[in-house]
């Protein structure tokens, strides 16, 4: 199985953001917006944008005096021991805040081994989970999490997918062609949200964007009831702009 490397917005962002770090980190006295920008090459307005992110991570501090050292979050992050833990806390903290603000259950997604696993989700009442009425791993023809997933893949990698999962019918809204379906994935911009419209779930709309980080295949994904399906695309535009901190995450 091979990826399919198409640059997204998330992932240029971490690229940019992952630069300031390793800048910051040079500088253990401290360093100005000023200097960090000569050195990363990066242009002032798009600093302050990504500085603020950092700030808002914990990855960055700023010192009483307007200097930026490295912040609690990479440290943790950065450190082999409880690494893990310490990435499932801070993935766990971003997923709760993207649910509050964006009033939706919110997916971390990974293609392990062929199959399609969700690993983290943070939902509420007000926000609920969707309900998996048939297990995600056979249903990722059906899913925006599972078809943002399979469209990481190469050709090869999909056909290989849908081999070993045979493409039940869950909705009328299901696509059930596999000529259709590897049709659509070809074509499916890496920039543009994959939508579920009731295609996994009568009452339930979805949207996904891609996380990957190295060889490994994940994405960000949200769910909606359909009486919110009014609010789904500004979501899903608002999930893939919220991705790069996913991405970060994943990628220190």
């Amino acid at each position: 199985m091979a990826l399919q490397h198409r640059p997204t917005a998330p992932r240029h962002s971490t690229e940019d953001a992952l630069r300031v770090l390793e800048t910051v980190a040079r500088h253990t006295s401290g360093v100005t917006d000023t200097e960090i920008a000569r050195e990363s090459g990066i242009g002032t307005e798009r600093l302050t944008t990504l500085l603020r992110m950092l700030r808002r991570e914990a990855y960055v501090e700023q010192t009483a005096d307007g200097a930026y050292v490295t912040g609690e979050a990479l440290a943790r992050l950065g450190s082999a021991q409880g690494r893990k833990q310490a990435l499932r806390e801070k993935l766990q903290r971003t997923l709760e805040g993207l649910r509050d603000s964006m009033g939706a259950a919110v997916y971390i997604s990974r293609y392990v081994d062929g199959e399609v696993s969700v690993t983290q989700y943070a939902d509420s009442p007000a926000a609920p989970r969707v309900n998996e009425w048939v297990d995600f791993r056979v249903s990722a023809h059906a899913t925006a999490v599972g078809k943002s997933l399979l469209t990481q893949l190469d050709h090869a990698g999909r056909r290989d997918h849908l081999a070993r999962h045979r493409m039940a019918r869950l909705t009328s809204r299901t696509i059930t062609s596999d000529k259709l379906l590897l049709s659509r994935l070809e074509s499916q911009p890496a920039t543009v949200p994959v939508l579920d419209l009731q295609e996994y779930a009568v009452g339930t709309v979805c949207a996904a964007v891609p996380i990957t980080a190295g060889s490994s295949v994940g994405c960000l994904a949200l769910s909606l009831p359909v009486e919110h399906a009014h609010r789904l695309r500004r979501a899903a535009d608002e999930l893939n702009r919220s991705a790069a901190p996913v991405l970060l995450s994943l990628a220190i």
